[in-house]
């Protein structure tokens, strides 16, 4: 009788199971490829080993889609650095009001790796939310790379209001408040990435720290040399000077730089 019960009990319980089991499969089967393929890259980022979490990741941004975007959404917690940086990017394609609020705390990771990508992956939204958190990791960031990608990622954005931090890295004497100083940036690819950036803004108010990049013989040529370039990308007037100066330098690639910049500001 007992066993009779249990029978009566289980039944209904192992027939449900099954009911559940089918209509699984049938809405396994009813996935489309792309999104069966979502599905198995998002089960592989539940994985112990780092390459293959990595690699999931890698997968789903390169399918640039939202919903892949969107699966990889959880990688930007991952415990390894390596996921992290690689989830940054991968994002991108749920949008870029929407990737910048997923990957501005990343900024402040306590990896350099990630930081760095992130505001190389932050320049690629061009959005101008993330003007001021990249303008203070070009100022404050205590690794080169990282403030390189930050200045790489606001001449992609082209807001006018990074070009106060800007000339902050390149010509620190003009933006430091009085009777403060603020310390010179010394890694070339920075000055030369704040010098590219204040060209792709376009703003006249990068004009002075562009000028004063190229009078200072002491920078690397090839700093000088993109402060031409931005100066002729800017067009204003009051560069002419400078320029007609540089084109002596014996660089002969500055000199021509300047020449190009200084032959686009006449035509205006």
């Amino acid at each position: 009788m007992k066993r009779l019960r249990l029978k009566s009990i289980f039944a209904p319980c192992a027939f449900l199971w099954v009911c559940c089991a089918l209509v699984a499969a049938q809405e396994t089967r009813n996935l489309t490829p792309v999104q069966s393929e979502i599905e198995k890259q998002q089960r592989r980022l539940s994985s112990s080993d780092v390459e293959e979490r990595r690699d999931a990741v890698m997968r789903l941004g390169s399918m640039r889609l939202a919903a892949a975007s969107r699966a990889a959404l959880p990688a930007l917690q991952d415990g390894a650095p390596i996921v992290r940086a690689t989830a940054a990017k991968a994002i991108l394609s749920i949008g870029s009001e929407e990737s910048v609020v997923s990957l501005l705390p990343l900024l402040n990771d306590k990896d350099e790796f990630v930081r760095r990508e992130t505001s190389f992956a932050l320049g690629l939204t061009h959005s101008r939310s993330a003007t001021s958190a990249l303008s203070d990791r070009l100022l404050n960031d205590k690794e080169d790379g990282v403030r390189g990608a930050a200045a790489v990622a606001l001449g992609h954005i082209a807001d006018e209001a990074a070009v106060i931090a800007l000339v902050g890295a390149l010509a620190p004497e003009l933006s430091a408040p009085a009777g403060k100083k603020r310390k010179r940036e010394a890694n070339v690819f920075v000055l030369r990435a704040a010098a590219t950036a204040l060209g792709q803004i376009r703003s006249r108010s990068g004009t002075a720290a562009l000028i004063a990049t190229l009078n200072n013989e002491k920078l690397p040529s090839d700093v000088r040399r993109e402060a031409a370039r931005s100066l002729g990308l800017i067009a204003d007037p009051s560069a002419a000077p400078a320029l007609k100066s540089a084109m002596t330098a014996s660089d002969p690639f500055l000199s021509e730089i300047a020449h190009a910049a200084l032959k686009k500001i006449n035509q205006k």
